[in-house]
């Protein structure tokens, strides 16, 4: 793998994890969340990563390939005050788990730091054998 194509392969883990930070603070803004823009409860949504070629030589960087909806029941709360009830006085919450959010956070971001450390690194490592050259 030459010099150059860590960059791309890096940058393309940057990006992704990028979207996965987002999507994770949108899960987490909508932990508490009733109804969402249509009407039904907020699904958290998470990222799902495909392999991707970057040059010829053998290397792989990564893109996102779709954002799901988890299909796992919201939590109910009984509130028959609350206009969001249904018939039986129950309030729809999304199925956000905020622990989960958390730790999904720190792994994206640590992946995020890690790649762009990657680049720092190999941009260092380029600069020094221009240095050898002089």
């Amino acid at each position: 793998m030459s010099m150059f194509s860590i960059f791309s392969v890096s940058g393309s883990a940057v990006s992704a994890q990028s979207q996965r930070l987002n999507v994770v603070a949108s899960n987490l803004a909508n932990v508490e969340a009733v109804a969402g823009p249509d009407g039904k409860e907020y699904k958290a949504r998470q990222v799902v990563f495909q392999t991707v070629p970057m040059g010829g030589e053998g290397a792989a960087g990564v893109k996102v390939n779709a954002i799901t909806e988890t299909q796992t029941p919201g939590r109910k709360v009984h509130d028959p005050n609350n206009p969001s009830a249904d018939a039986q006085g129950y309030v729809t919450h999304s199925n956000v788990n905020a622990v989960e959010e958390m730790v999904n956070m720190i792994s994206a971001s640590r992946a995020y730091q890690n790649n762009v450390e990657v680049m720092n690194t190999a941009k260092t490592l380029l600069l020094k054998t221009l240095q050898m050259g002089q």
